[in-house]
Parts: structure tokens; sequence; C-alpha cells
């Protein structure tokens, strides 16, 4: 087959894979983070025992993602200097530290406090605990900035300009707060912290469903559910400007987005196509399902367009996005379970307005409970979905308007190039298989509810049996 013997469509191929596969693991641990912190806090605010349990059985889950969340990130980065070295030599003096930063600022903090967070439970005080939680969730959720900082810079580089073949910074605030970066920051941080929801609540929910714990996993449904009360419609918004950013500096993207064909004129309205089979060779939809004139709606609430929307006719096949039928059915999908989790959320505070989520009756909702533990993996899918709109609709350009995909690759036979991707998708198959068993063994097992309480204190601890603390009252001299 040919596709075997391109070196670009292979490296191309085997970052999609790493990349999609890593992206897993951050997803959850991001937002997970913020929730332990969250039970941990409610735990010492209110010394009610189950928020402890509740922070102990959580962690169990956010190591084992962290885990393999490195055992993947790793690798995916080496292909900087591997699969794409001529793009690592273009743009290293400004996308090199920024990963850089991604790696001291932010993976550092999170690993150096994980100890702490995960094994020092009746080891510090429970101040220091709780700091140290907070420390990495903070961590994690600095790593989504950097990392979304690089990528939106690729989307809409600034801040410099190419000189003799390298990116030179002129203005690292300027690259560094590119048009793309906040609004792609904060999308990305919603749809981590929504996706660890619905999986905290899709679990809890798997719990009530099989009647194991379910007043113990009732509280952490109900702080899953509040958070998603705020963040699914908020998510939604913050989606839509993203794509109004799309409209506006990424035109040839949004053609794909849309399966747009020919150019619609500013002052004209525009259907929107909610289905469509697009055919690059003869460059229409062979059929599609439109909502009359609903476009300008999406894109600038009125009827109207104020600006053209260009089609992909308006550019040459080399210079425009292809495998537009994979760009346009991962954005819809993406929209889709969006507005899907919303609608989730919508329901299950209408139930918890009734009454009908309570300790007594949140067993009775059995449909409800099925629906969170459907939409559990759903954010996942949404994230990767969003994922390859991003990036395979960016091409054929990997830093937008200035370094093309084909001058980023390494010139290596693809031979090699085929050899490693057999080999990550071999080991990414048994890491995945992995973590579905000891993933499910704690699950299984459920919390842990005879774990001794440590002491809320903020004096010294001593021990006074194994494993039990209570505070040192001595004399601050007698301590020392």
């Amino acid at each position: 087959m040919e596709i075997l013997s391109d070196t670009l469509v292979l490296s191309r191929l085997q970052f999609a894979l790493t990349a999609i596969f890593h992206m897993l693991w951050p997803v959850l641990t991001t937002g997970m983070a913020i929730y332990i912190a969250i039970v941990e806090g409610i735990w010492l605010k209110t010394r009610n025992p189950d928020y402890y349990y509740h922070a102990r059985f959580w962690s169990k889950l956010y190591l084992l993602n962290f885990g393999v969340g490195v055992a993947t990130g790793i690798p995916m980065e080496f292909q900087f200097g591997t699969n794409w070295a001529p793009f690592s030599e273009v743009v290293g003096n400004f996308f090199g530290s920024v990963i850089g930063f991604e790696a001291a600022w932010a993976f550092m903090l999170e690993a150096a406090f994980l100890g702490i967070m995960v094994f020092g439970w009746e080891r510090v005080n429970s101040i220091i605990h709780f700091i140290s939680t907070i420390l990495v969730a903070i961590g994690a959720n600095l790593s989504t900035f950097w990392i979304l900082t690089a990528n939106s810079w690729m989307q809409t580089p600034a801040g410099g300009e190419i000189v003799n073949g390298k990116f030179i910074v002129h203005d690292y605030f300027q690259a560094i707060f590119n048009p793309f970066m906040a609004i792609s920051v904060l999308h990305m941080f919603l749809g981590t912290l929504e996706t660890s929801l619905f999986v905290i609540g899709g679990i809890s929910a798997w719990y009530i469903l099989n009647n194991r714990q379910s007043a113990f996993f009732a509280k952490a449904f109900k702080i899953a559910l509040a958070a998603a009360i705020a963040v699914a419609p908020l998510q939604i918004y913050i989606g839509h400007l993203s794509a109004e950013q799309v409209y506006h500096y990424q035109p040839a993207k949004l053609a794909a987005m849309e399966a747009r064909w020919d150019t619609i004129p500013a002052g004209q309205s525009a259907d929107w196509s909610i289905l469509a089979l697009p055919n690059e060779t003869t460059q229409k939809n062979d059929w599609e399902i439109t909502i009359p004139n609903a476009l300008g709606y999406i894109l600038e609430f009125k009827p109207k367009l104020s600006a053209p929307v260009r089609g992909l006719k308006e550019w040459k096949p080399e210079d425009r996005p292809h495998l537009i039928g994979l760009i346009y059915y991962c954005f819809r999908i993406m929209v889709g379970i969006g507005f899907l989790l919303a609608g989730i959320m919508l329901w299950s505070t209408l139930q918890w307005l009734r009454g009908k989520l309570s300790p007594e009756n949140i067993t009775q909702q059995r449909w409800l409970m099925r629906a969170w533990i459907f939409a559990a993996p759903l954010g996942y899918i949404a994230v990767d979905s969003g994922w390859i709109v991003r990036c395979v609709g960016r091409q054929p350009w990997t830093v937008y308007g200035l370094l093309r995909t084909a001058d980023s690759v390494s010139t290596v036979p693809a031979t090699n190039v085929l050899v490693s991707l057999t080999a990550f998708t071999i080991t990414y198959s048994i890491l995945f298989v992995a973590y579905l068993y000891f993933g499910s063994r704690i699950l299984r097992r459920g919390p842990r509810l005879d774990l001794p309480i440590p002491q809320i204190e903020t004096q010294p601890a001593v021990e006074t049996t194994p494993g039990q603390f209570v505070p040192d009252e001595r004399p601050v001299e007698a301590q020392q």
C-alpha cells in the first residue's frame, strides 16, 4: 500500500495515535484533582467522615490515571525530535520554551506533591495535606494552560517572525497571549472538568444503581451535578466563542467544519447542514440535510451574515484541509455531546428539585442513573473529536500560515516510522487493557470505610499507636 511508504502520512498517524490516546488520561486528572480538593475541603470544614473517604477513594483513580498519562505523554513529546525535527528547529525558540514551562512549572509541581496527596494522609498535618492536594490540582491545570498556549500559537502565530528559517520571538507575551489562547484554554479547562464530573457522576450512578453504598455515593453524585449545572451550559457558550474565532481567523477550517464548498457573500442568509456526505473529488456534498437560514444564527446570532463565509473552492487543493468528512462529523459529534450532557444535567437538576435525589429516593431513579453511566465516556469522545477538528482542520499547516506540515516532518525511512507506529499501537493496547483491569479492581472493591480518620488539627501530630495520630499538645520546647 502507498500509505505504508509515505513518511509524512505515517508520522501524522503516529502522532495522532499517541496524542489521542494520551489525551484520555489528563482529561480526567485535571478535573478530578479539583474534585478531590473540594471534597477534602468539605471534610475539613464539616468533619463528616464520608468526604474523607471520598477523597481517599477518588485519589486511587487519580493516581492510576496519572501513571498512564505520564507513560504515554513523554513518548509523545519525544516525537518532536524524532518525527518532527524540522518543525522543532524552526519554532523551537518559542514552542520549545512553552513545552519546557509545562514540564518545569506544571508537571513537576503536580508530581512533587502527588505523593503527599496520595500517601500522606496519616503522615502529615491535615492542613499541609490539603495544601498539597490544592497544589496538585494547580499543577494539573497548569499543564492545560501551557499545552493549549503552545497549540493556540500554532493556530494563530504571533509575537515574532521567521528569519533565516527560524522563528525569532520579538514579544513573548504577545506570542503567549495569541488570539486563540484565552478561549482555547478556557474551552479545554471546561472540557476536562465536565468530563471528570460526568465520569465521577457516572461511577457514582453505577454504585447507586447496584445498591452499593447508595447514600455514600449520592453525596459524590450531587457534588458532580452541582458543578455540572454551572459547567455544562458555560462550556456550550465558550464552544460557540471558539467557533467564532475559527470563523474570523481560520476560514478554511470553518469551511471544512461545515462542508461548505461555495462562498456565501456577506449580507446573505445560508442554510446549516445537520448531516451531509462530503465528496472531495466532485467538490460538493452528495447529499445533505439542512436547516434553512440557520448558519447566520449559529455564527452571529442573526439571520444574515455580516462577513462572507468562504467556501473550500476558494483555496487550491494543496492549500486547504482534506479529510473533510472526518472534520465535519467530529465537529458535530463534539457539539452533539455537549448538548446531550447539558440535557442530562437539566434532567437531573429537575429531579433534584423534586426531591428525587434524596438518599431514600435516589435508588429509584434507575433511568437517570443509566443515563449518567452512559454519559461517563462521552466527554472523552467529545474532547478527542474537538482535537481532531482543531488539528486536522489546521492542515496543511503545522504553524498556520507559516510552516507547512510537509516541511515539518523528519527525513527518516518510512519503514522506521512504521515499526515505531506498530510498537506504539501494541504498547498502548496493553496499557489500555491494564488500565481497565486495575480500574475495574478499584471500582469492584469500592471505598475503604474502615480506614482510620486523621485528626483535623493545625498542630504537629504524634503517633500514639501504630497508624493513629493525635495533636501534639506538649509545650513547644518539648516538641523540639
